[in-house]
């Protein structure tokens, strides 16, 4: 059931995390350097365990026909046989494709399969079609997808044109040092640091706020940043905790996190088309993933297990 879409394209570039919620930012094209480097870290990233994963979503809970036939927005992907989801297939910690088997595995991809099985009994039959940041509205509102799974931010501006379920995950700024830095222990250890951030991002504000004796140096790009924290031209980077998760991820030799997630929360929703009576539909499933375990096996199947993190964060209040 799944549709395939450029994938050679989009394995190519090795995009990696293409709609970090704190920019939204559509994927960037690399420098021959860049592709070099992503492909090194391709090299070292540890691999989720597919047959966990695997086992897990085919364990998740069935709803009941009471449940399906209580909603309109679910009798329609029941009557459909199929449930039609916007990802990026380039996510490497939420929605990677695994070009040996043409499976999407990943927090995100763990989340939209079990709905599908959630309501169709079955958790392969789901189909997706590639978003990026101007079009996860848009596929909603032509009623091209059922919902969006994209590490996608809740936003006023976006809750003016649809729906969101959830939060299903919970993001803050976090600091990112080279591996081995004893001397930096958190933001509060980050005053006199020379500390990188990417231009146009929140970055630059949240330090002003809370490091505001670090100096700051802005970067165009994660990939900048982190070469500037390797090269030592910094002594920290500050970005999305998400983002640097995938950094652990596929370079656990280089980096380390220092300290606790900081700054306001940016929750990740599921969007719905406006108004639709899925918004409730889907938040039953997702506490029901929350009360019987499910959520915090499968963060530790997808994120703790790969970027050596052994603490579970609480889940958010979902709605």
């Amino acid at each position: 059931m799944k549709t395939r879409r450029l994938f050679s394209l989009l394995l190519a570039l090795v995009l990696m995390f293409s709609l970090a919620a704190c920019g939204g930012a559509a994927p960037e094209t690399s420098t021959s350097a860049g592709t070099d480097e992503a492909a090194s870290e391709e090299a070292a990233a540890v691999s989720l365990d597919k047959d966990a994963f695997d086992a897990l979503v085919a364990s998740g809970p069935v709803a009941d026909d009471a449940a399906i036939n209580a909603s309109e927005w679910a009798k329609k992907v029941k009557e459909a046989g199929v449930l039609r989801v916007g990802t990026t297939p380039t996510s490497f910690l939420f929605s990677q494709m695994d070009e040996t088997d043409e499976n999407i595995r990943g927090f995100d991809a763990g989340l939209f399969q079990m709905l599908a099985r959630y309501i169709l009994g079955d958790e392969t039959k789901w189909e997706f079609t590639q978003v990026d940041s101007s079009t996860r509205e848009s596929v909603l509102q032509n009623d091209q997808v059922d919902a969006v799974f994209a590490t996608y931010s809740i936003t006023p501006d976006r809750e003016k044109v649809i729906s969101f379920a959830g939060p299903y995950y919970t993001s803050q700024q976090g600091v990112l040092v080279k591996a081995g830095n004893t001397e930096i222990t958190g933001v509060d250890s980050l005053a006199g640091k020379n500390v990188a951030t990417q231009s146009g991002s929140t970055g630059p504000d949240i330090l002003a706020e809370f490091a505001p004796d670090a100096v700051i140096q802005e970067f165009e790009n994660d990939a900048e940043a982190r070469v500037a924290l390797e090269q030592g031209r910094v002594d920290a980077y500050v970005t999305d905790y998400t983002l640097h998760l995938n950094a652990l991820v596929k370079n656990p030799a280089a980096y380390q996190i220092a300290g606790e997630p900081f700054g306001p929360e940016d929750n990740y929703g599921i969007g719905l088309p406006l108004d639709s009576d899925g918004v409730a539909f889907v938040n039953d499933f997702l506490k029901t993933l929350v009360e019987n375990g499910t959520w915090a096996e499968l963060w530790k199947i997808t994120l703790g297990d790969r970027t050596g993190i052994t603490a579970v964060p609480e889940a958010p209040v979902i709605k």
